[in-house]
């Protein structure tokens, strides 16, 4: 059943510390009120397995607690598998590889836990709410919400943002970084760049209010 509240945070690529003090700083009730992350959140930063450890804790203890598949997780499934390995080495893979080498144990394997290879298989595109539609990068304009790939879910830029295409529902997304949250009157863009040195941002529904922190 969908919670009277949700909060959806945005993509935090890594950032433990500003993910720890945007929970301190948002009025979220666990167990009575919904919360997302949008995905990405992952890579760039420096803590990407301690971003994924506070979020399986939060899942284990707390409900209505969930994760969607941003790009970056769908990358690290593909490098792990074989796949595309140069694509996620490009886009700043290696910071989270590098988080889990460290902590990996001696002739442990594999190199990921399986309970974060469980949690990213887990991860899906988008949901649906009452009055929103969350998904990591945003819908293809003109296509059926049953028609819609999960390459543009995660990935599409354009046409999606500059489109004002009614989806039936506010989208609320993130993968695409602004300045300061992008508000239309068909989508909200949550990625505020937390990893580029400038806010990660929280919204709460159906309030529509923002929350954020600074980098340090």
């Amino acid at each position: 059943m969908e919670r009277e509240t949700t909060f959806i945070i945005g993509d935090i690529h890594g950032c433990l510390d500003m993910l720890k003090r945007l929970l301190d700083k948002i009025p979220w009730r666990p167990g009575k009120d919904e919360l997302i992350f949008i995905g990405d959140c992952i890579d760039r930063g420096t803590n990407s397995k301690g971003v994924v450890d506070y979020i399986l804790d939060l899942i284990r203890n707390h409900p209505h607690v969930s994760c969607l598949l941003g790009n970056h997780e769908a990358m690290l499934l593909n490098y792990l598998s074989g796949k595309e390995q140069d694509i996620y080495l490009a886009n700043k893979g290696l910071t989270t590889l590098k988080n889990y080498l460290a902590e990996k144990r001696k002739g442990e394997e594999p190199l990921v836990p399986p309970d974060h290879i469980s949690f990213y298989r887990s991860l899906k595109p988008f949901v649906e709410l009452r009055d929103y539609y969350v998904v990591h990068a945003g819908f293809r304009p003109g296509v059926d919400l049953e028609h819609q790939t999960e390459e543009d879910m995660i990935w599409i830029r354009e046409p999606f943002l500059s489109s004002g295409y009614d989806f039936g529902k506010k989208v609320i997304f993130g993968h695409t970084p602004f300045s300061k949250p992008l508000v239309m009157d068909n989508k909200i863009g949550l990625d505020t760049g937390a990893v580029y040195g400038n806010r990660l941002t929280c919204i709460e529904l159906p309030e529509e209010r923002f929350y954020f922190v600074k980098s340090k």
